[in-house]
């Protein structure tokens, strides 16, 4: 008998699923389990006495427009291979929902295994928002060298708390962007030591920094860029380059305006009442009249009337033309012209 939803449950049996279903190095596991892993956030079924498919909700802040909202971020999705195309996931998906728009969670986040999972994940109303742009950073040598480069010292504390003080502020610079927490900061610095990453920042006090990661055969890829202008963060990547002896360095960036680059990240609106007042203020002058359907949480099922910086939801249509959206094509209008980012998320 399949057991719908456990919250808390032995560790043991959920890394032995991890271990089954993903292909990551031992030392990974262990970092992930030891820094990550919290029975509080974590979501599995059962089957007998055997796990056969869970999760973890990483909770992760996000600027929507000036303001904050709470989302979770699935990790660790997986199902025990002989319980696949069985509708499991999808009924464990389903019950989180619930689970997180009880807690006040407005929209869950997730970034998909693989280029065929975009598919499987819109079928629970997840849609492609999150994207990125890759550059190719061509570096001369400096003119001189700027004696305020260094690369962060992750033992050091002062340092540590310096570099994440400096990212904190400028990742909150951009309207829609998942934000790290101090906690989480610490998880991306301990993930860098393993994958021999490495940060660099320029200035004192800091003015840019650059997150950068090996791809292998000398590669190298700058996982999240944050600068004071452009100017200084060209000057970074030079003594980047400089610094890792490479004439080129890959830079994963928030799309542009003329650049939409590729799929990233996946979002799904889990309160659409309140991400709606929320999209209401940002824009007065919308005037939507929305039927909207959700087919795994029944709660978002309505109609919905945004005018004049207001939501009103109605159990009955009010006269009038109305667009019929399910709660993916509605993720995708809310998000089309924001464009927004997520980075260093561990996937």
């Amino acid at each position: 008998m399949v057991k719908p939803l456990i919250h808390a449950m032995n560790k043991e049996k959920i890394k032995a699923l991890w271990k089954l279903c993903f292909d990551d190095s031992e030392e990974f596991t262990e970092l992930y389990f030891n820094l990550r892993y919290d029975p509080r956030i974590n979501v599995a079924m059962q089957s007998g006495e055997d796990v056969i498919a869970v999760m973890q909700l990483l909770p992760y802040p996000m600027t929507f427009g000036g303001t904050e909202i709470g989302t979770a971020y699935i990790s660790g999705a997986c199902t025990h291979p002989d319980y696949r195309r069985r509708g499991v996931m999808r009924q464990l998906l389903g019950e989180t929902f619930a689970r997180i728009q009880h807690d006040g969670v407005a929209l869950a986040t997730l970034i998909p295994a693989n280029a065929h999972l975009f598919d499987y994940y819109a079928r629970s109303g997840f849609s492609p928002v999150f994207r990125c742009r890759r550059a190719i950073f061509h570096a001369p040598i400096p003119d001189k060298t700027d004696e305020t480069f260094r690369q962060l010292d992750p033992s050091d504390k002062r340092e540590a708390a310096e570099a994440y003080a400096y990212f904190d502020r400028k990742l909150h610079e951009r309207p829609y962007c998942v934000q790290h927490t101090a906690k989480d900061f610490d998880v991306i610095l301990a993930d860098l030591k393993l994958g021999e990453g490495k940060i660099y920042t320029l200035g004192s006090p800091i003015d840019a920094l650059a997150i950068t990661y090996p791809k292998g055969n000398g590669l190298w890829i700058v996982g999240e860029t944050v600068a004071g202008s452009p100017e200084t963060e060209a000057v970074l990547l030079q003594h980047v380059c400089q610094a890792l002896d490479v004439e080129t360095i890959e830079q994963l960036l928030p799309p542009s305006e003329n650049d939409c680059g590729e799929p990233l990240g996946m979002a799904r609106i889990i309160d659409a009442q309140s991400m709606l007042q929320r999209y209401a203020r940002l824009y007065p002058e919308t005037e939507w009249s929305i039927q909207l359907t959700d087919e795994q949480l029944s709660s978002n099922n309505g109609f919905y009337y945004l005018s004049k910086g207001h939501c009103m939801k109605s159990a009955k249509r009010l006269p009038g033309s109305h667009l019929a959206l399910s709660i993916g094509m509605l993720t995708e209008k809310i998000f089309a012209e924001s464009k927004p980012w997520m980075s260093l998320m561990l996937n």
